[in-house]
């Protein structure tokens, strides 16, 4: 929130003030008129011959009518405070969610630096040097004229060598990239995959992947979308959370309310756990959520510092 925005209460309560004195200062005034001039009796003097229209009265209508402006007035004035409260409010909170965008716009675009990065000397160190060391192979059998045999197949044996590692090399690059058995053996098949990764870099953890409903046919979109916030789950778990047990449930089922088909994700850990209030929660959870709200569904982190951290995101489930 701006500056002058915050002052600006501060403002208006000043001209406030300034109104109500000038119309004290106004009334007074009037009275010392009135009364050196005896206006009252004079209108009576003036009036009293159309007493049967009762003129007489007039001025308590008029107060009536006085007290019920000011009343309005307040009224409106009551309005107006709290529109102007709400609408700070609301430009606080955009003035943080705008912030938090920018700050996690730059975060992607460090990690894909990062990533960029972590490819070229990839492919400098790893592709470059077996495929230069497989060029040098392929002349020497070539200036060898294939006179040497045992030459030959040692020489053919390193190029097959270098040529798995290679291989092996651009097959984790694409499997970084994109999962490729997400296109090949389905959703649920490529979620095991992942976590069986996970069960070998973590042997301490114990993992639970349920399954419920069917899970086929589903937009490639939200399948990825589900990857993603698994694969990002247990990278957190992984980092922060020093969990022994971790249960994942994938559930498809219609909405109780609305009939809705609905696809649902729970992540769930024994972990350090974590304060959500405390404003501490990474990058990572921040793009699930984004992750989550442009496929137009609703995340929901729960935590309790020393008693793990669950997360559950529910998403449409949009047909191919």
């Amino acid at each position: 929130m701006s500056e002058s925005q915050s002052k600006l209460p501060v403002s208006q309560l000043t001209h406030g003030i300034a109104e109500a004195a000038a119309v004290v200062a106004l009334t007074a005034l009037s009275i010392v008129l009135a009364a050196h001039f005896e206006l009252t009796e004079t209108l009576y003097a003036l009036t009293r011959h159309w007493e049967y229209i009762q003129l007489d009265e007039l001025p308590i209508g008029l107060l009536v009518l006085a007290i019920g402006l000011i009343w309005l007035s307040w009224r409106r004035n009551r309005q107006a405070a709290r529109q102007l409260r709400a609408r700070q409010q609301a430009e606080a909170r955009l003035a943080g969610v705008l912030s938090e965008n920018r700050k996690l716009a730059q975060e992607y675009l460090r990690v894909q630096e990062l990533e960029r990065k972590h490819m070229a000397r990839e492919l400098h160190d790893e592709m470059g040097q077996y495929l230069n060391a497989i060029k040098l192979d392929a002349v020497a059998i070539s200036e060898s004229g294939g006179s040497d045999a045992q030459f030959s197949v040692t020489t053919s044996l390193s190029i097959i060598r270098s040529i798995d590692h290679v291989h092996g090399a651009v097959s984790d690059m694409i499997r970084r990239l994109r999962p490729v058995g997400l296109d090949e053996l389905g959703l649920a098949a490529a979620i095991e995959n992942c976590v069986d990764h996970w069960r070998q870099r973590l042997p301490a953890t114990r993992f639970s992947l349920t399954f419920r409903g069917d899970l086929h046919a589903l937009h490639e979109s939200l399948t990825l979308t589900l990857y993603r916030l698994i694969q990002e789950g247990l990278t957190n778990i992984y980092k922060h959370a020093g969990a022994r047990q971790v249960d994942i449930v994938v559930e498809r089922r219609e909405s109780d309310r609305t009939g809705t088909d609905l696809l649902i994700l729970t992540v769930a850990d024994d972990g350090r756990g974590m304060d959500p209030r405390a404003g501490t929660a990474g990058f990572g959870l921040s793009g699930m959520r984004e992750r989550v709200e442009m496929a137009g569904g609703a995340f929901l982190l729960q935590s309790v510092p020393g008693r793990g951290m669950s997360f559950s995101a529910t998403l449409p489930a949009q047909r191919e």
